[in-house]
């Protein structure tokens, strides 16, 4: 029953939607944030001041996606994960697990990427996850154990990342930093105001302190 409601919801005008989201799921949105015609259903959904979530987007099968002030989620994309406290075998042995979306303040991802947020991604402030479908994977399957497994990723502040890129599990890319399109980013990189690209990714070379990106105080880019 609650699943056909959540459907009927979706159709919704936002102030009735609003209203229904925080009275039966208990989600904490902000007055002026904002979802779209959009199925997203985390167990905890928390959006700050002018967050939004656009159309098409699919959110399912994961603990909680949080957006911080004027965080944004682009048309058509799907993103889902594996809630802790299942009852399935699969990642009982990662009792630290969370399955969680993370957008901080004016971080946005553009449209038709495929977030899998297993395991956490945090996505920092000022950071966008530009063009398309850029994959974030945070699970995979442990051939030597052969177990499914999962790691976080943590993208930092004022990142820019091409279209269509791969980022796996335990991927770390540093603030003020761009990854090139294309590039599959698989391991933690710690050198701030750089580009990364290739596959696997690597440094490519040093942007200087002073690129206007990395100062903007929007999301936008005019």
């Amino acid at each position: 029953m609650k699943k056909i409601l959540a459907l009927l919801i979706v159709f919704l005008p936002w102030k009735i939607k609003r209203f229904l989201l925080i009275r039966i799921w208990k989600y904490e949105i902000d007055p002026s944030a904002r979802i779209g015609l959009a199925y997203v259903y985390p167990k905890k959904l928390k959006m700050a001041e002018g967050s939004k979530i656009a159309h098409f987007n699919i959110a399912i099968h994961l603990d909680s996606i949080i957006l911080g002030k004027n965080a944004s989620i682009n048309r058509s994309n799907w993103i889902t994960g594996f809630p802790i406290n299942s009852k399935s075998e699969h990642f009982q042995h990662q009792k630290d697990r969370e399955s969680e979306l993370v957008l901080k303040e004016e971080a946005s991802i553009t449209k038709k990427h495929h977030i899998d947020c297993t395991n956490k991604i945090i996505i920092g402030k000022y950071t966008i996850v530009a063009g398309y479908c850029t994959q974030m994977l945070t699970h995979s399957v442990n051939i030597k154990k052969n177990i499914q497994d999962s790691y976080p990723i943590t993208i930092g502040d004022y990142c820019f990342i091409g279209t269509n890129c791969v980022i796996l599990g335990g991927a770390s890319l540093p603030s003020y930093s761009v990854l090139g399109a294309k590039s599959m980013l698989n391991k933690k990189f710690t050198e701030d105001y750089h580009l990364y690209g290739g596959n696997p990714a690597g440094l490519i070379q040093p942007i200087g302190e002073d690129a206007k990106y990395f100062h903007r105080k929007s999301r936008y880019i005019i």
